[in-house]
Formats: C-alpha cells, sequence, structure tokens
C-alpha cells in the first residue's frame, strides 16, 4: 500500500515537472524541471528494482547532460523563448502524444500478444541487479560492449575534427606559445620593482 502511495506521488510530480518543461518560458526554469522529472524517474525506478537504470540516469543524465545544457543555456544568455514554435507544433505534439499512450496501452494489455498471463520467476533475497547485468554485459556480450565503445570514441574524434578551425597567427582570438622567448625570458622581464615612499 505504501509503495503505491509512493508510485502515484512519484507519477504526479513526474508529470508536473514534464508539463513544466515545455510550457515554461524561461529554458534555465526548463532545464531544472527535466532535472526534477529524470529524479523522480530514478525513484520510480528505484520502485520496480531496475537500479542499474536508476544509477545511470543520475550519473549520465542529472550529472552530466543537464550540467551541460545548463552551462549552455547561461553562456548563451536566453531570456525567453518565443510561444510561436510552441503553438505551431501542439497539434503534432498532440497526435505524437496520443500515439505513444495508444502504444503503452497495447503493450500493457499482454492478454494482445500472449494467450496466458507470463509472470516473472521471483527473484533470490540476495540477487542483485547490476551485478546480473555487469557480469552479462562483461562476459557474453563483451564483444558487442567494446565495439560500441570504439564507435563512441570515432564519434568523439570525427565531432573535435569537424568543429576544429585554423586560425591565422595574427588573429587576436588565437593564443599561441613562443617556447624559444619563453626559455630566454630573464626575471627582470616579467617583474618590476616599484619603490615608493610609505604613508
Amino acid at each position: 500500500m505504501f509503495e503505491q502511495i509512493l508510485f502515484y506521488w512519484f507519477t504526479a510530480v513526474l508529470l508536473f515537472a514534464a508539463v513544466g518543461v515545455v510550457t515554461l518560458r524561461n529554458p534555465v526554469y526548463a532545464a531544472l524541471s527535466l532535472i526534477l522529472a529524470f529524479f523522480t524517474m530514478t525513484a520510480l525506478w528505484l520502485l520496480m528494482e531496475a537500479e542499474f537504470l536508476a544509477i545511470v540516469l543520475i550519473l549520465v543524465y542529472v550529472g552530466a547532460v543537464m550540467v551541460l545544457f545548463l552551462f549552455v543555456i547561461m553562456m548563451l544568455d536566453l531570456k525567453s523563448v518565443g510561444r510561436e514554435g510552441f503553438i505551431r507544433y501542439l497539434p503534432i505534439g498532440l497526435g505524437v502524444a496520443v500515439m505513444v499512450a495508444l502504444e503503452m496501452i497495447m503493450v500493457l494489455q499482454r492478454s494482445n500478444f500472449a494467450s496466458e498471463r507470463y509472470t516473472p520467476p521471483a527473484a533470490a533475497a540476495d540477487f542483485n541487479n547490476p551485478e546480473a547485468l555487469g557480469e552479462l554485459l562483461y562476459t557474453h556480450y563483451l564483444y558487442p560492449f567494446e565495439i560500441a565503445a570504439v564507435i563512441l570514441l570515432v564519434a568523439v574524434i570525427a565531432a573535435i575534427l569537424l568543429t576544429l578551425r585554423k586560425r591565422d597567427a595574427g588573429d587576436q582570438a588565437a593564443k599561441t606559445q613562443d617556447i624559444e622567448r619563453q626559455v630566454r625570458v630573464k626575471s627582470e622581464d616579467r617583474v618590476r620593482l616599484v619603490k615608493m615612499k610609505s604613508e
């Protein structure tokens, strides 16, 4: 009974935060609403005993992606966003939301897919979900995991190379080092002693 109360409470907070993401005019507040939605989704996954997904959501999305979003929003200094795009794309968004809801309802009605209800076997008392997932990932799926890591590394290097621009030596924004000049420097060139009367 207490778990059901927690489930409905976190679901209500999640829906409230998700609506705030798309309706708030201030992008910083929208990003903070998305962080609240991630935290409540983490709580829901913990209630469903999916600890690995909860940990990944906190570490990857809240800890890295959303911090990056906030940095970008604050660096761009966005005061507000217009509602013209929101109103224009509202029918498409509602249509997609209805289709997703219908698909979820069809999936949750297991009678459409199986003649008899499937009940998963009960887990042992000492069962550890992240440990079992890690053991399966690093033994049976080791090569696909390493291939995915190499693909991500290649994507990062390609993104850096695509955005790298060559700058001229006379460009004010370019910061270059003159190693020979740094080696030949003397203390008199860097420090200037000023004598003044004490007051």
